[in-house]
């Protein structure tokens, strides 16, 4: 029989629980199943989630649940108003991965800017000469401004990083108190618009929430200086469409873009940005980088992302703590 005191529901992804167990002994973890029967729902002390979408029906069957915990950072798949009206506490995981998806971003806007891709791609064909094949215009780091829209964990290690470089650090962030650009060595923007009118190089680090859903468009394309580069390692979703990206790269405006999440994933292999790419199609190549959302991952954040989901789940059952608490208001 078991001794475990507490029975919790994990929804996706993981199949073995070797991690969760480590973090939180005394519990059973229970894989959850499109075919699990709801009575299985039923009994949950917790659960444990991380792309399934947790709907108002999802939260009907939570009857003895006590606390649903994400593995990851968003939360835009979790109806927490429904959760709340259950008196169903959510928590997220903010702080895995963030030296991950900060430096996947640093690595995308470097070898933007460098141009590395490109060389590679255009070395490929060189039957003469070598080195005066040079590909301007190309600026100095020290000479161009980097805009980080979200100086959260994510993006205040992206200027962190970026720092040594010499280039100049812009912010746009509404939920950081007064003094934060101080703390952190930054120049705050109050609005994004001054923001992209700005920067050189644009880095998304917000969370998807009504406010920034579709927030970069073909109008915040537009307020880009010509020749920016625009890097996206936050949520898909916040870019509008990939239309819009398509056509500022094509027209010129868009120098290049990293894109490490999409609109839609996986992509429309009939959409003409994702075809020209897949095509390496000579508009596009060394100007267009995509990661299949993989910026989070690594081993050791893979190992962190699941035993601290656990320890929260733990804190919350057995001690009592909610840690990383999302509330009702925050997704409204």
């Amino acid at each position: 029989m078991s001794s475990a005191r507490f029975r919790i529901g994990i929804t996706d992804y993981v199949r073995s629980t070797e991690i969760e167990s480590a973090a939180f002994p005394e519990a059973e973890f229970v894989l959850l199943e499109a075919s699990t029967p709801i009575e299985a729902w039923e009994g949950l002390d917790g659960l444990l989630v991380w792309h399934e979408r947790i709907t108002r029906e999802v939260v009907s069957r939570l009857l003895k649940c006590r606390a649903v915990v994400r593995y990851g950072v968003g939360f835009d798949m979790v109806d927490v108003g429904a959760l709340s009206e259950r008196g169903i506490p959510f928590c997220n995981n903010p702080d895995y991965g963030t030296e991950e998806v900060a430096d996947t971003a640093c690595a995308m806007i470097l070898a933007l800017q460098r141009k590395v891709v490109s060389y590679d791609r255009a070395a490929r064909s060189y039957a003469r000469g070598w080195q005066e094949h040079t590909l301007p215009p190309l600026r100095r780091m020290s000479t161009q401004s980097l805009g980080v829209i979200g100086v959260g964990r994510i993006g205040t290690s992206v200027m962190n990083r970026l720092r040594p470089f010499g280039i100049r650090l812009l912010g746009f962030d509404p939920h950081q108190p007064s003094g934060h650009e101080k703390a952190v060595g930054y120049t705050r923007l109050r609005h994004l618009d001054e923001l992209l009118a700005s920067a050189d190089i644009v880095s998304v680090n917000c969370p998807l929430s009504p406010q920034t859903r579709g927030m970069i468009d073909s109008r915040a394309l537009a307020l880009m200086k010509p020749g920016a580069i625009l890097v996206n390692t936050a949520r898909g979703e916040i870019v509008q469409a990939l239309d819009c990206i398509e056509a500022a790269l094509r027209s010129g405006h868009l120098a290049a873009a990293g894109l490490d999440v999409l609109p839609q994933e996986p992509p429309s292999t009939s959409h003409p940005l994702i075809r020209a790419w897949r095509n390496d199609e000579d508009w596009v190549r060394g100007r267009l980088l995509i990661n299949p959302h993989a910026a989070y991952f690594s081993d050791d954040a893979w190992h962190e992302m699941r035993f601290k989901a656990a320890e929260t789940m733990r804190l919350a059952l057995v001690e009592g703590v909610l840690r990383n608490r999302i509330h009702r208001e925050a997704c409204e």
